[in-house]
């Protein structure tokens, strides 16, 4: 199901005076005789999944500071550096050295767009709620609550101390709530609804792009492996994998291909769209993220760090605690008139559908030129390497178009849970619940599955990359080891697609890591070790904005630190 702009537009009056959640404003037109019926349920339904992308009318923030993928979540984290020069985008370049400020308009754009989805959310339950016969409209409340349960989700993990605003909340203009702690138990509650009331399949027409019901039990899985529920995820991940409604697709790379959306590893993403034209549809908050091969604006490049994680050795098998002592060469420094040797030791494919290297093919596009594609200066922050999963590939001109200032918009969807990560995450969940061989085995599915898929055939002349890759065939005895091959596994299957900082938050590892990254970081890239400021606590949650905590009149209270 594509966004439908222009339907949204028609009702954009009914969301306006109540998606920033601490304006008080009267909400009666959501009984209006023209709603209350099939038609203007589904029409609020349908602009509830289009704030998916973060995108709407209003609200601080460019597109860009809203993005519905998390990608400038990576810059936070250890996968991926702001991009192109230091000046452009002062804002994200002060995210990026974690001089973090309450006014900074990234922060307060997402925290709008979220906003804006919980209260389009619970616009559609209330106005169910309101009719004769809401049992009429089972389907679309599950819908509404497992799109409630994924806006409060993002925010939960992104600010931790936060509000939450009910349907009746909604209903009684009651905006204005504390902000008192975690909200997991209603993030469940809506997982939990929409599980047992979705459709099962998508018999009857129930369109690609909503969610079924092992769809919202991968996500109640989820957020119960955040709250380190490992039993009870672990049900439910593995129900979802004994469904049978999804399989791992034959070919890594096909998640990122227009041929490969919505096939069997898909479970709920963003879907966008490109019209050939301005493509409102398509990524707006990503039109920053292409290399200079492709369009604008050299944002969003893989972090050296990101690259030496694929490194393996003689078996195939990940460098773990070890990976960052050595680095995949790259040209940082480097004309690209200049002479350059690649990479010559052991990688695992899936790095070159992650991280653009030069010298290797860039998504049909051509060979990577390297520094000639890359915006960002040797005096610059952000290394040699440009992303690839974000970026539309050659032939693939459904997911091609551009925006108002000729800026890409990329039809690539954005796969907000895919089935490699419900694996993964029911991989951790064996982990520490002591079932270390079935770990294992679930590891050694998504290995083999890249040991098997189609890999990148086109290189510069003289250079093959020396591709070695293997499963896990020792048994697994010891916990701490099954733990880091599991999450080192997460990192390398789910590179670049905005999970990494979460990761780290919610194993209690970000202050450390992301400090050991900063100064290894710097061996490479001078400039990001001397300016980037030690990680803190502080850092463990986003601060709330500044001009939500003064329309609040006081209701909200900062978090910790900031």
């Amino acid at each position: 199901m594509k966004k439908f702009i222009l339907l949204i537009l028609s009702i954009g009056v009914i969301y306006s005076c109540s998606e920033e959640f601490t304006e008080i404003s009267p909400v009666g037109s959501l009984n209006d005789a023209s709603l209350s019926n099939a038609t203007g349920i589904n029409l609020l339904l349908t602009g509830a999944y289009s704030v998916l992308d973060g995108i709407r009318n209003g609200g601080p923030g460019a597109p860009w500071t809203k993005s519905g993928d998390n990608w400038w979540m990576d810059v936070i984290a250890d996968d991926a550096h702001k991009g192109s020069t230091d000046g452009d985008q002062a804002d994200l370049y002060a995210i990026e050295i974690y001089q973090w400020d309450t006014s900074n308009p990234y922060f307060a754009g997402r925290w709008s767009a979220l906003f804006a989805g919980v209260n389009r959310a619970n616009a559609v339950i209330a106005l169910i709620n309101s009719q004769d016969d809401p049992g009429a409209f089972t389907s679309e409340m599950a819908q509404a609550r497992f799109l409630r349960g994924h806006y409060n989700f993002d925010i939960q993990r992104q600010w931790v101390n936060v509000p939450y605003i009910s349907d009746e909340n909604f209903a009684a203009s009651e905006f204005n709530q504390t902000n008192s702690g975690p909200i997991w138990s209603a993030i469940e509650d809506d997982f939990t609804y929409a599980a047992a009331n979705l459709p099962a399949n998508r018999a009857g027409g129930y369109e690609i792009g909503r969610p079924i019901q092992s769809a919202a039990k991968a996500y109640l899985g989820r957020a119960q492996l955040y709250q380190g529920k490992w039993a009870e995820a672990a049900a439910n991940l593995d129900a979802v994998i004994s469904s049978g409604d999804y399989a791992l697709a034959a070919n890594y790379n096909d998640n990122f291909r227009a041929a490969g959306e919505n096939g069997p590893e898909h479970i709920f993403a963003i879907q966008f769209a490109t019209d050939g034209g301005q493509s409102p549809q398509g990524n707006q908050g990503g039109t920053l993220n292409f290399p200079g091969m492709i369009g604008c604006c050299g944002f969003y490049q893989p972090s050296q760090d990101l690259a030496n994680a694929f490194q393996t050795d003689a078996n195939g098998l990940p460098l773990l605690g070890t990976y960052m002592n050595t680095d995949v060469a790259s040209d940082y420094g480097i004309y690209s008139d200049e002479p350059f040797t690649p990479h010559a030791g052991n990688l695992d494919p899936r790095i070159d559908f992650t991280v653009g290297r030069r010298g290797v093919d860039y998504n049909g596009h051509g060979i990577n030129p390297g520094k000639a594609t890359v915006r960002a200066g040797f005096g610059d922050i952000s290394g040699p390497y440009i992303s690839k999963k974000n970026v539309q590939h050659a032939g693939d001109d459904v997911n091609a178009g551009t925006g108002g200032w000729g800026e890409q918009r990329s039809g690539v969807n954005y796969h907000i849970l895919r089935y490699a990560d419900v694996i993964l995450m029911a991989a951790e969940a064996a982990v520490e619940t002591g079932q270390l061989e079935k770990a294992r085995g679930l590891v050694n599915q998504i290995r083999t599955r890249a040991i098997n898929s189609a890999r990148v055939t086109t290189f510069e002349a003289g250079y093959t990359p020396n591709y070695v890759i293997g499963t896990y065939d020792d048994v697994w005895a010891d916990q701490a080891t099954a733990r880091a091959a599991v999450r080192h596994e997460r990192r390398i299957e789910l590179g670049m697609e905005g999970h990494r900082l979460f990761d780290l938050r919610r194993w209690n590892i970000m202050v450390p890591t992301l400090n050991a990254y900063i100064a290894n970081e710097g061996r490479t890239i001078p400039t990001f070790g001397s300016r980037a400021q030690a990680v803190s606590s502080k850092h463990e949650a986003n601060p709330i904005p500044i001009y939500a905590i003064d329309q609040s009149g006081g209701t909200l209270s900062q978090n910790a630190g900031h």
